[in-house]
């Protein structure tokens, strides 16, 4: 199932009839920062040791 040029631009235009030209920049951005996030997300799982190890030792400088 690939999608062609001729798709793209099918939902590229319907895109545009839902949401206005005004809107898709902002959507776009959202979505970025979405992914960004869910990224940042799964890294932390990925490594914890080294997230925690970072809070402790700010933590402890908080403390004193």
């Amino acid at each position: 199932m690939n999608i062609g040029w001729q798709e793209i631009l099918l939902i590229l235009f319907i895109a545009l009839l839902l949401f206005g030209a005004k809107k898709i920049p902002d959507l776009a951005r959202s979505m970025g920062k979405g992914i960004k996030e869910f990224k940042k997300g799964l890294n932390e799982i990925e490594n914890p040791s080294e997230d925690n190890k970072s809070k402790e030792t700010s933590e402890k400088k908080v403390d004193k």
